[in-house]
């Protein structure tokens, strides 16, 4: 018997595995949204633009559904620190081997896995990019220059991303931005 995991990894087209993960969110009250295809675009990007040797039909996936178990309530930093795990956990029960699962609980550093998945390091640099990209309640969205400073020097600092540098290079192409 077929599973959902089968089902939306089998599916290549990205707007086609979009409109997968809209339905599955409204049937299921996972979260999803325009963040989460703004932060999947930019992978998509630079996966392409870069020529990033990597799977692309799986990052792809795990950029749409590893914030599935991200609360509404950013104010809780216990529910912030555990929703990559949480979300791992429940696209276990959707039939995601365990490989797959554990890129998308590295979206972020908080459950200190080790070693990292590299499809993981994609994640967490669209995901830390993309958001600061992004109005919040709190804050406007950062100028794209200046969430790259931010991203290099604060976010990304002491931490080993494999494409931290590359990704770098990507906005500054992408936006013109002297390097």
């Amino acid at each position: 018997m077929e599973t959902f995991a089968d089902y939306i990894l089998s599916e290549e087209d990205f707007i086609k595995k979009i409109e997968i993960v809209y339905y599955l969110s409204k049937r299921t009250g996972i979260f999803f949204g325009n963040s989460v295809v703004f932060k999947a675009e930019i992978a998509r990007m630079f996966i392409d633009d870069m020529k990033i040797d990597i799977d692309r039909n799986l990052v792809l996936t795990a950029a749409l559904l590893c914030a599935c178990k991200k609360p509404s309530n950013p104010q809780d930093l216990s529910k912030i620190k555990g929703y990559a795990k949480e979300g791992a956990e429940y696209l276990a029960t959707l039939g995601f081997d365990k490989r797959f699962c554990k890129i998308c609980e590295e979206v972020n550093r908080y459950s200190g896995s080790t070693p990292r998945e590299k499809e993981s390091d994609i994640l967490e640099l669209v995901d830390n990019f993309g958001g600061m990209l992004l109005d919040r309640p709190e804050r406007p969205g950062f100028p794209v220059d200046e969430a790259l400073v931010l991203l290099e020097h604060r976010n990304m600092r002491d931490k080993d991303n494999i494409y931290l540098q590359k990704f770098k290079e990507f906005v500054c192409i992408t936006e013109e931005i002297p390097m």
